[in-house]
């Protein structure tokens, strides 16, 4: 019988890793190019909806995960993991977006300051992500 649940979980995983990645990768190369930057910066506001609605969906789904297991083992790791993510992605959200948007339409790149906490937070951001994919994926089998 087909689950529907674990299927919602893989489109949120899909949908939000797949955001994270666009986004990731184009903060990534534009720490040093002003154009970039700017395509970043209007690029983000699509980014950070697929990445909450990514997000959203797996929690949904993560919801009837823990009613059917404890919170125990893989499933207290992936419930970490996701509040990490959950935490991480307030913070770009409601902290780092605003003062990007101040930056909109003028040529310069990010101050230092804001490069070193978006760095921080890529690196939560993908290890997060990536490792609640990899412990998805090693629960399958």
């Amino acid at each position: 019988m087909f689950n529907w649940i674990l299927f919602i979980h893989l489109v949120g995983i899909i949908i939000g890793l797949g955001a994270v990645t666009v986004i990731d990768t184009l903060g990534f190369f534009s720490r040093k190019n002003k154009n970039l930057t700017q395509v970043t910066i209007h690029a983000h506001h699509v980014t950070k909806l697929l990445i909450w609605i990514g997000t959203l969906i797996v929690l949904f789904s993560w919801i009837f995960f823990l009613l059917e297991n404890s919170l125990e083992g893989i499933y207290l790791f992936k419930t970490i993991l996701l509040g990490i993510m959950i935490l991480n992605g307030s913070f770009l959200s409601f902290f780092i977006s605003p003062r990007l948007d101040k930056l909109i339409g003028k040529k310069v790149l990010l101050p230092n300051r804001l490069q070193k906490m978006i760095s921080v937070s890529l690196v939560f951001s993908f290890l997060s992500w990536w490792m609640f994919v990899f412990l998805t994926v090693s629960s399958l089998s």
